[in-house]
């Protein structure tokens, strides 16, 4: 019976291992976010990074496609869990990223933050301290510098639990 698979790529061949199982006509989810990049000339770009790195989900049937042709494929490493009796993924689990994948990109842009200015964190355990903001960090979160106990912290944090501080 068809169900979903975890499968570990060799690191960075996720994309490669995709690209090898759909020729053998084999469905794959490789779940992605978009992140933010400067390059060396201080140009910001958006890439394009899988969520979860060296893996991707795989929907086929084990009695029907053998396990080893999807061992020996190219950018493959294993099949997570694969032993005697192999355990497949709910299917909802599946589902439930792809919805969150979708929703996370329609989401609004957050308020665009420059280096240096200052926030204030409206939400967690430093609610209501004062940082100042330093960079993007991947999607949705930011580097913050705050004063923590007589010391300057380095934090990453989810860019919606800070907001800017008007001066």
């Amino acid at each position: 019976m068809k169900a979903w698979y975890l499968v570990y790529c060799k690191p960075r061949n996720e994309a490669r291992a995709q690209q090898n199982l759909s020729m053998q006509q084999l469905e794959t989810y490789l779940p992605m976010y978009r992140r933010q990049v400067k390059s060396s000339g201080g140009e910001i770009s958006v890439a394009e990074s899988p969520l979860f790195p060296n893996y991707l989900f795989l929907y086929f049937d084990p009695t029907v496609t053998s396990v080893r042709s999807i061992h020996a494929t190219r950018g493959v490493a294993r099949i997570v869990g694969c032993r005697e009796d192999m355990t497949p993924l709910d299917d909802s689990l599946v589902r439930a990223i792809r919805r969150r994948e979708l929703q996370l990109e329609k989401l609004p842009e957050e308020v665009a933050l420059s280096p240096g200015d200052k926030v204030k964190f409206c939400d967690g355990p430093f609610t209501d301290l004062e940082a100042v903001f330093l960079e993007k960090d991947g999607l949705k979160r930011c580097m913050v510098l705050f004063e923590f106990m007589g010391q300057q912290k380095q934090l990453d944090v989810a860019q919606s639990s800070i907001v800017r501080i008007c001066a």
